[in-house]
């Protein structure tokens, strides 16, 4: 990824970084062995990769649907990065497979969509506000990027760029295009990516378009309403709110994008949009959007988001209601909304260098995304709430199968979350074992990690180069932490004056060999939730370093809600090797109301009697292994 000079400074690209580490090493070979053969059987199964042969006709089962196209397109992308960390002729000729039947099934004018080719070829571009064809541009196009960026292929690359340039005749400012915006956000991203991969204005340009679209009034997608058949506007009534003037705020449509402050709507395409957004002030230096997505950001991170990192507690619009409305046992928390999260403040962090963005990359990844699959790699979770009454299972696939594929996108993917660097300065974000090849200061530089993080909070930093050169190394200082330590070739360095942006940056003239270690003291924490969120009211959550924790009636064999854990209760952090593929627990004695004394009465004015009652809590991630039965995150305190 080529830098620009609106960031202040640019992830390391994947292919120049290895992860050698306990926690995540496992995760990503189980991805690559199970998830990834897993989701390409799936996709076989059901239809949707052999739907690109065009085949279908009418009255035949499965009917393709018209987000189809996006699972494939998540599923080489995963692929594709799997590819950089682990060659694999196998996995390479398979893809080579999939994209020959997505080349074969594009139309003799660029256009590329399964459902509106063979199923309804008559409603192209008809309904952009539901119907995703936009949408699945955008995965295809990322999918494109990603396997020409790791195999240097450019089969796929030019099916896309030939789609885009298709897309670009169709929708524009000219006289000669049509007004538009995608209903679910995706090609915005997209197509700087591939603005990036080709140096093409013409797709950054399309990306600006499309976001300068929004909030129009009238909307873009109640002018396309009008136009609708009645059967065809069915799906968009639920959604656009006629009663109230065509509210389009579930699709981020209620205000120009530089005017928005509050997030609304569905989840996963606010994060997307946002994305975009932060995606093309980065390229152009547009001030108003970075603006929009700074207060975004407020609204979201300080005053919406759960615990987890998980964003969206309604399944009503699968997204946002109100400030300080988190719900646990209703939570929707889409696994995507939480990758989302990450792909937007990924890209605020490259732009404003502040820790805070690497902050709720590390929350959501640790424990609102990761909750999403499964430990063995063959299940995932599109709904993550915070309570669960014992009935709410990870599945092996969905028939809106977004998640799946996101998150083994995901993994795969986790060493260009790691490491930034720019002229002067290398970046450590996330505290993963292995090393990045960075450039800085005009020449090579390795940065290696050794540590048992998330478990532990020391981590070892060895700095190798080729000759002695001055430079900034920037250490994130996790939001999380209250103590942190620091030693540069056994020499203790204070923190706090050399503190930038939540970032300990040690500047000096480096030599191989050069190590630093941080110490990032873990112990075990009570969160408190914000008075106004109601449903946490009187109650905390444990959280240790980034890992966030639940109860489980498996390990607390009572009603949870009956569990009271007071201030002064002793916590203790035990790492177990035989449990959950090991993971550090809590554990300690809590009070236990007892309800063998109440008789038959319903109410009574003498306080419940509380006897000491042992409690175990593993990492939210985790959770749903064990078999049926109650989960929480928030426990009673006193």
């Amino acid at each position: 990824m080529s830098p620009t000079s609106n960031r202040k400074m640019s992830p390391v690209s994947l292919a120049k970084v290895v992860i050698d580490d306990r926690f995540w090493s496992p995760r990503m070979e189980v991805n690559r062995t199970k998830t990834i053969p897993h989701q390409y059987k799936q996709c076989k199964e059901t239809g949707r990769i052999d739907a690109f042969d065009l085949t279908w006709q009418p009255g035949e089962e499965p009917v393709p649907h018209y987000f189809w196209d996006s699972d494939v397109a998540k599923w080489i992308e995963a692929a594709s990065y799997s590819l950089a960390t682990h060659p694999d002729p196998g996995l390479d000729a398979l893809l080579d497979e999939v994209i020959e039947k997505i080349a074969g099934a594009q139309q003799p004018d660029g256009y590329l969509n399964v459902y509106f080719t063979v199923v309804e070829p008559t409603k192209r571009w008809k309904n952009l506000g539901m119907w995703h064809e936009l949408y699945c541009a955008g995965h295809l196009i990322e999918a494109a990027v990603a396997h020409h960026e790791v195999t240097g292929k450019r089969r796929f690359l030019d099916v896309m760029c030939r789609y885009a340039d298709y897309i670009d005749s169709v929708f524009g400012s000219e006289a000669s295009k049509r007004y538009g915006a995608p209903g679910h956000e995706e090609i915005e991203l997209a197509l700087v990516k591939l603005y990036r991969a080709t140096g093409d204005q013409r797709y950054l340009n399309l990306s600006k378009f499309f976001l300068d679209q929004r909030g129009q009034k009238p909307s873009v997608f109640e002018r396309e309403f009008e136009h609708l058949s009645p059967e065809d506007a069915r799906i968009n009534r639920h959604f656009f709110d006629k009663e109230t003037g065509f509210d389009t705020s579930y699709c981020q449509d209620h205000l120009p994008v530089r005017d928005q402050s509050e997030v609304v709507g569905h989840a996963v395409r606010a994060m997307y949009l946002y994305s975009g957004m932060a995606d093309v002030a980065a390229e152009t230096g547009d001030e108003g959007l970075l603006a929009a997505c700074r207060r975004l950001w407020d609204n979201v991170c300080r005053r919406r988001m759960y615990v987890t990192g998980g964003i969206g507690p309604s399944r009503h619009n699968e997204g946002f209601t109100k400030d300080y409305d988190l719900p646990n046992e209703t939570a929707y928390a889409e696994t995507c909304a939480a990758i989302g999260l990450i792909f937007w403040n990924h890209r605020m962090l490259h732009i404003d260098g502040e820790a805070r963005y690497a902050d709720i990359v590390e929350r959501a990844l640790y424990n609102g995304a990761l909750s999403g699959i499964s430990l063995d790699g063959e299940r995932f979770f599109y709904v993550n709430p915070l309570a669960s009454s014992g009935d709410h299972h990870r599945q092996e696939w969905f028939g809106c199968a977004c998640c799946p594929p996101n998150i083994a996108r995901l993994i795969a993917s986790l060493g260009s979350y790691i490491y930034s660097e720019d002229a002067t300065d290398a970046y450590v974000h996330q505290y993963v074992s292995g090393h990045g090849e960075l450039n800085v200061s005009q020449g090579h530089v390795k940065i290696s990690q050794q540590s048992q993080y998330p478990w532990d909070g020391e981590i070892k930093i060895t700095v190798d180069l080729h000759e002695p050169r001055e430079f900034g190394l920037n250490i994130r200082i996790p939001g999380w932490c209250r103590e942190a330590r620091l030693w540069v070739n056994g020499e203790e360095t204070q923190v706090s004056p050399i503190l930038q942006g939540g970032y300990a940056r040690i500047y000096r003239r480096w030599r191989a060999g050069d190590t630093v270690k941080l110490d990032l003291a873990m112990p075990v924490e009570r969160v408190e939730a914000h008075p106004n969120v109601s449903q946490a009211a009187g109650c905390v959550a444990l959280q240790r370093g980034p890992i966030v924790y639940c109860f489980e009636e498996v390990d607390n064999p009572v009603p949870l809600h009956r569990i009271v854990v007071p201030r002064g209760a002793q916590l203790e952090a035990v790492y177990d090797e035989e449990l959950l593929g090991g993971v550090v627990k809590i554990q300690g004695e809590a009070r236990l109301m007892d309800a063998a004394d109440w008789g038959h009465e319903l109410y009574r004015f003498q306080p419940a009697v509380m006897w000491p009652y042992p409690i175990t809590a593993i990492p939210y991630y985790a959770w749903d292994h064990r078999g049926p039965g109650e989960m929480r995150v928030w426990i009673r305190s006193l």
